[in-house]
């Protein structure tokens, strides 16, 4: 199996500076085109956006993205102030496409107490607007709740990494069920790759973890991204790169790996859910 075409591009980081490790803010235009290119000859051909990811679409569009699948994500009214309809119509002109690959819900859980936003969603896949329609997920009981309410997407993005197998179960269920399973936060924002004796005391139940990893690993990197990618019931490896020296020493190294040994931690949603972090 081709490792490589599993992998999909996160693209917060062209929109917006992003991520706990991010030193050099948000991507340049001219980098972005040259990520793109590079990315298409080694046969990965899925882009993650979202209305909220600053105006990563807009530079998307400006670089031509129509060799790629596209997900983007919307958010509920409320927060927008546009409807599905409106957002969906800007993503398109700002993408400059005619239609995406997927569309997920940024916010899920609003779907539960506004059921016509799903209803929405299917009139955009009838009319061939949208492939794929789903949720973008931080919490297994998000899933179960809109499971359990009758909302059977045909596509989900969860946190999926060494330390975060949460959705684990519930994937696999799906997965055998013809839904589409993408994970996100392989390397947990960089987490992994930090001293952990210089992260505040937020992260003290992983300090010692992350240490004993490092200590023991020689291509981390490679070995958390295999780890993810070698799992059959994920379809997509959504990793974000700030620039295409990063994706070309992803992509090599996932060559020379150390396996890494395959356990299950408890470990607390205040480290795994990035949005809890200080």
């Amino acid at each position: 199996m081709n490792l490589k075409s599993k992998i999909g591009l996160g693209t917060v980081q062209f929109g917006l500076d992003y991520g706990i490790s991010n030193k050099s803010g948000k991507t340049p235009m001219k980098e972005v085109e040259s990520i793109l290119g590079f990315a298409l000859k080694e046969g990965i051909d899925t882009l993650d956006t979202a209305v909220a990811y600053g105006d990563s679409e807009k530079v998307l569009g400006s670089v031509g993205v129509n060799s790629f699948k596209i997900i983007s994500k919307y958010l509920p009214e409320s927060e927008s102030k546009l409807t599905i309809d409106d957002q969906l119509k800007n993503s398109l002109h700002n993408l400059t496409k005619e239609s995406l690959y997927g569309y997920l819900a940024h916010r899920p859980l609003d779907i539960l107490s506004n059921s016509s936003q799903w209803d929405q969603l299917k009139i955009f896949k009838e009319q061939g607007i949208i492939k794929k329609i789903g949720f973008s997920l931080n919490k297994p009981e998000e899933l179960e709740g809109l499971l359990d309410a009758g909302f059977q997407p045909d596509l989900i993005q969860v946190p999926f990494n060494y330390f975060d197998r949460r959705f684990e179960q519930l994937t696999k269920k799906l997965h055998s069920d013809g839904c589409e399973i993408h994970s996100r936060s392989t390397f947990l924002q960089g987490l992994f790759f930090r001293d952990p004796y210089t992260l505040p005391t937020h992260f003290e139940e992983v300090k010692d973890l992350i240490k004993n990893i490092q200590d023991s690993t020689k291509n981390l990197a490679g070995s958390l991204l295999r780890f993810v990618l070698e799992k059959p019931f994920i379809d997509k490896v959504i990793i974000g790169v700030e620039n295409g020296i990063q994706l070309k020493e992803n992509l090599e190294n996932l060559n020379n790996v150390f396996l890494l040994t395959d356990r299950m931690f408890e470990i607390s949603e205040s480290i795994l859910v990035p949005s809890n972090w200080p």
